[in-house]
């Protein structure tokens, strides 16, 4: 579901006032929260922030302290988790080595009491809806890790829940094989259309797959939005840090550099590194650096300057290699970007 579509009157799911304490510990303090119904949503932090206890409280893993848990307009806090509407897919998939890809998805169903033939219909529908089709006969042992993650997700949604909740689904993934899952979940999401929550730790994950994201910090929720709202306009300094990287102007070096006070995020992409003697564009702030370092990643290059008392970075785009200046450690240069790349931060 997209931002500027009209949601339901009752979300899918709503969190009104959710406190967990594990003894002196509070690992979610006050968190209140709704997402509508077929919303691909994100719980991004880092860990001990919080989110993986309220996606357990959610499925009824864990009970709260304090707070409801309402799923689809109904207080769902004190129902055990076979009572709720919701599936959940781990880390490490949690699939039965000694079953095959077939058995493993007919599970839920198995013990739902769905009969042999449904469930073989049932089961070939997910198996194709994750592109796996043929693989039934198959066990764990004998798929990759990609494939295994699709059979968990097959399992969690032959049973048509209204809400899948993904606890770091592509965790165990090496980089090239979760980009690919990333847009393959995304696909499968759309396709089946019912509410997706999934927790993870990885930025870029979270602003690739979701429709709106919250970001967590020490049990509470410092930002909800989507995913371009987040990321150009953080609500905090842990959310301009923590979502992407940020440079952080405050006090005397907002003031030798912004000529304002307070705290500011400029994000290093829109930062220009131009020659010495280069003009500036017309209304773009100036200012002149040395370079303290240069680290080369294969599309971009990042650009640390010293500037103004502070050290700066700057990411530029490899692709563009023939109109940069002279990159090496030393060497002089100058920053410039628009009014538009200051944000002002809360704190």
């Amino acid at each position: 579901m997209t931002s500027d579509q009209a949601r339901p009157a009752s979300p899918g799911i709503a969190l009104e006032g959710i406190r967990k304490t594990f003894g002196d510990v509070v690992a979610v303090d006050g968190v209140d929260l709704e997402i509508p119904d077929g919303e691909l949503f994100a719980m991004l932090g880092p860990s001990g922030s919080g989110k993986t206890t309220v996606l357990r409280m959610i499925a009824g893993f864990e009970q709260p302290t304090a707070g409801t848990v309402r799923l689809g307009g109904v207080d769902a806090t004190a129902l055990p988790p076979f009572k709720r509407d919701v599936n959940t897919v781990f880390q490490d998939y949690a699939l039965f080595p000694h079953m095959t890809v077939q058995q493993n998805v007919e599970y839920g169903l198995r013990v739902r009491g769905v009969g042999r033939a449904e469930r073989t219909k049932r089961a070939g529908e997910a198996l194709e809806m994750v592109r796996l089709s043929g693989f039934g006969a198959r066990r764990p042992v004998q798929l990759s890790g990609g494939q295994r993650q699709r059979v968990a997700l097959a399992r969690a949604l032959v049973v048509r829940p209204r809400v899948l909740l993904l606890d770091e689904p592509l965790g165990a993934l090496d980089l090239k094989l979760r980009e690919q899952m990333q847009v393959e979940l995304k696909a499968i999401q759309r396709e089946v259309g019912i509410t997706f929550v999934f927790v993870t730790h990885d930025q870029d994950e979270a602003l690739t797959l979701c429709d709106r994201l919250a970001v967590f910090n020490q049990g509470r929720i410092e930002q909800v939005g989507d995913a371009a709202d987040v990321y150009e306009r953080p609500a905090s300094r842990f959310v301009a840090e923590f979502v992407g990287t940020s440079n952080i102007l405050e006090g005397r070096v907002a003031q030798a550099l912004l000529d304002r006070e307070g705290v500011h995020a400029v994000r290093p992409e829109k930062i220009t590194v131009l020659g010495p003697d280069a003009a500036v564009p017309p209304q773009a702030r100036r200012v002149s650096g040395t370079i303290a370092e240069v680290v080369y990643a294969g599309a971009t290059t990042r650009v640390l300057v010293d500037a103004a008392g502070t050290t700066l970075a700057a990411v530029l785009l490899n692709a563009e290699a023939d109109a940069l200046p002279d990159l090496t450690r030393g060497a002089p240069v100058v920053l410039a970007w628009h009014e538009s790349a200051v944000h002002a931060l809360a704190s």
